[in-house]
């Protein structure tokens, strides 16, 4: 009988990848957080929203299936731009200290090399898109590669993060429609703030640890004030999602269904207990609730 996976800081051991993925594979697929899917869905979200209000009737499911490819690649590429770019600060907190650069297992070369295999893995996807997309898709990189400095200049490395994570909410519209529209944009503009809020409860983990050795997170600059910052952040990603509605001309079962989906982020808001990291981090992994909640509303206001 298989033991329940354990942790190595924020690492799960004893788990799939212990168990069935050659030794000298399993770093890498650490590095790319295989076994930690939770922001994989956070940026796929987005993708699978805008498709399927860009849509007529039931969404297209080889873009669906493309862009969940692409997501788990990219996000992939994320996470390795982000530990080369950070693995001195990892070495210092408990938390992240285990990660394959910081510990050893993968140097910053191996890294970089893997970095530039993943990237051209998810060129090889974002060419089956048409050719607006391929842009679009081409332009999400300006965003990517600055993020791991956001948090050594400003506050708000989160806000960054929120235009990274939803830039899917513009290139799905673009891969069905070939070209912009408002809905879209307020689908952005919503999933910005949406990422501010779910991050925002993610960077609590590690406060301590980001005070003492000087990187910057909302967590930190919001403090005390993170309850109502958050009740702030979903309220108005809520009010930009029924705005997307409308502007996309969905029916009635969407607005329903966005409320509903809504009292998932005013349940995370009024439970949250800021200072145990364990439920941060089940606060966080919930949002994954709420954006299959949120893909129900739109499809419902699509087909219904």
């Amino acid at each position: 009988m298989n033991a329940s996976p354990t942790l190595n800081g924020d690492i799960p051991v004893g788990n799939w990848i212990d168990r069935w993925i050659p030794a000298v594979m399993r770093p890498y697929l650490r590095l790319m957080r295989l076994d930690r899917p939770i922001g994989t869905w956070l940026l796929l979200f987005p993708c699978w929203w805008s498709i399927a209000l860009a849509g007529e009737g039931w969404p297209d499911w080889r873009l669906m299936i493309l862009f969940a490819a692409g997501s788990v690649i990219m996000r992939g590429a994320g996470c390795t731009i982000n530990d080369m770019a950070d693995h001195k600060f990892d070495a210092l907190v408990e938390r992240t200290k285990g990660r394959p650069i910081p510990s050893g297992a993968v140097s910053v070369t191996q890294a970089g090399l893997f970095l530039v295999a993943q990237l051209l893995a998810g060129l090889v996807i974002l060419t089956q898109l048409n050719a607006a997309a391929i842009w679009w898709g081409a332009a999400s990189l300006a965003l990517v590669f600055p993020y791991p400095l956001m948090k050594r200049i400003t506050w708000w490395p989160q806000a960054w993060l929120g235009l990274t994570f939803n830039w899917g909410a513009l290139l799905g519209w673009v891969a069905v429609t070939g070209q912009m529209a408002a809905a879209p944009l307020l689908l952005y503009a919503a999933g910005i703030l949406w990422t501010l809020g779910y991050d925002t409860i993610y960077a609590h983990q590690d406060k301590d640890d980001d005070q003492l050795i000087g990187v910057k997170s909302t967590a930190l600059r919001l403090g005390a004030h993170t309850g109502p910052a958050l009740a702030g952040f979903y309220a108005g990603a809520v009010v930009l999602m029924a705005a997307a509605g409308v502007a996309a001309h969905l029916s009635w079962p969407f607005y329903l269904l966005l409320l509903l989906s809504a009292g998932q982020l005013a349940w995370q808001v009024r439970s949250l207990r800021m200072d145990d990291a364990a439920d941060c981090l089940a606060k966080f992994k919930s949002n994954r609730l709420f954006g299959w909640g949120l893909l129900a509303a739109i499809i419902a206001g699509k087909v219904l």
